[in-house]
């Protein structure tokens, strides 16, 4: 059986060659797009200087384990427009000192400042009536008579 060679046609695969081409416009424009949208939408920094910040994130480590250090725990409670705080040491007796702070709701970052009273050694209250029911977050300083101080980062639900 011989075959039989049949000449050139060009016109017969012509069109191969663009298919190639326009399979790279496709891969271009779908790469020009999401190029465009990632340079234009939210660029995913949400404080300033937060590369200084990461660079300090040992002293962050340090705090945290000073803190760890003086084995007080803290307790907060909120309750019929009452926020009561209690702060306790390793050995279950009251840590007495100062309580500041505030408290911050994540949602839209309102501040309700705090003004406590000392109920008894180691147990604070203050008047909360937040504006909004929700998620808040009690952000507390107490300070004990030596001067150390103690950072007190809890959440709590209001109705």
């Amino acid at each position: 059986m011989s075959m039989v060679k049949r000449p050139f046609d060009p016109a017969r695969g012509g069109w191969i060659p663009w298919v190639f081409v326009g399979m790279m416009a496709i891969v271009i424009g779908v790469n020009g797009i999401l190029i465009y949208s990632a340079i234009s939408t939210f660029t995913g920094v949400t404080r300033p200087r937060t590369y200084d910040l990461g660079r300090s994130y040992n002293a962050v480590i340090a705090e945290a384990d000073r803190q760890a250090a003086l084995g007080w725990s803290g307790r907060v409670a909120l309750a019929s427009g009452r926020l009561s705080v209690t702060v306790i040491d390793r050995e279950g007796l009251p840590v007495p000192g100062h309580l500041t702070g505030l408290l911050h709701r994540p949602l839209d970052g309102r501040e309700v400042p705090l003004a406590f009273g000392a109920a008894a050694p180691g147990r604070w209250t203050a008047e909360a009536t937040p504006p909004a029911p929700g998620q808040w977050e009690a952000r507390l300083t107490l300070t004990d008579p030596t001067g150390q101080h103690f950072d007190i980062r809890q959440r709590v639900i209001a109705p």
